[in-house]
């Protein structure tokens, strides 16, 4: 997923009433950029972090700039727009580059499904009835030694979308959770039980229904982010 232009750079004061994020651009001025992402982002978005924004041409925005990226103090880059996960996917799902799910011929994002009234990120099918519900989840919550977590606040929404996968596979179909590791310092993830031990056992619970988990990390620029490789994931 290119980034066209690519993004420009500033340095992020605060982040404060969720969606609002305060920056100082490269020629010294300061302004505030919107940030699309609801969770806490811890470790993302310290002052002094160096910044990475795009510039909407809509015209009728409050917030023309957009904050995407991020660069902590070891020089880690983190993709804090929540809201480009599914679009790393999707691309990847088109250029065959997520072999665990090859073989459906139908990709359908943003389907409706569920008793809890839910939407799947991606429905994979084949020949409209083998089917697959893929719930993505963007990770950017770094412990130590290179470990990452999910989710990095409580998530009853997390909760829900487990047990609506956990509904698809008991009715014959295939369900996979895929956590999308978008932070260059995170080598391996598992659920933040120490921050959500709801969704912890959520995990098991599905991991005994037999939902699958998928684990990948990103390849991040300022140019553009494209999914790299598989990674461990243990409860």
């Amino acid at each position: 997923m290119k980034f066209e232009p690519a993004l420009q750079s500033a340095t992020l004061i605060k982040r404060y009433k969720r969606f609002l994020v305060d920056i100082v651009k490269e020629d010294h001025t300061q302004c505030t950029i919107h940030c699309a992402n609801t969770g806490a982002m811890t470790g993302c978005a310290d002052s002094g972090y160096r910044a990475f924004y795009s510039t909407s041409s809509n015209t009728k925005r409050k917030y023309p700039h957009s904050l995407e990226l991020t660069q902590n103090m070891q020089g880690q880059l983190i993709c804090v727009n929540t809201a480009l996960a599914n679009k790393i996917v999707l691309e990847a799902l088109h250029l065959n580059q997520i072999p665990e799910l090859d073989g459906y011929n139908t990709i359908t994002a943003e389907v409706k499904y569920g008793s809890e009234n839910s939407r799947i990120d991606i429905l994979l099918s084949q020949n409209q009835t083998d089917k697959c519900y893929v719930e993505i989840k963007s990770v950017t919550l770094l412990g130590d030694n290179h470990q990452g977590f999910f989710p990095d606040a409580v998530s009853t929404r997390g909760q829900k979308h487990l047990r609506e996968l956990i509904e698809m596979k008991q009715q014959g179909h295939r369900a996979v959770l895929l956590f999308l590791v978008q932070h260059q310092g995170i080598q391996s993830v598992k659920p933040a039980a120490h921050i959500d031990p709801n969704y912890a056992l959520g995990i098991n619970a599905a991991l005994k229904a037999g939902v699958e988990v998928l684990c990948y990390n990103t390849h991040i620029s300022a140019k553009e982010i494209t999914l790299n490789k598989r990674l461990t994931f243990s409860c």
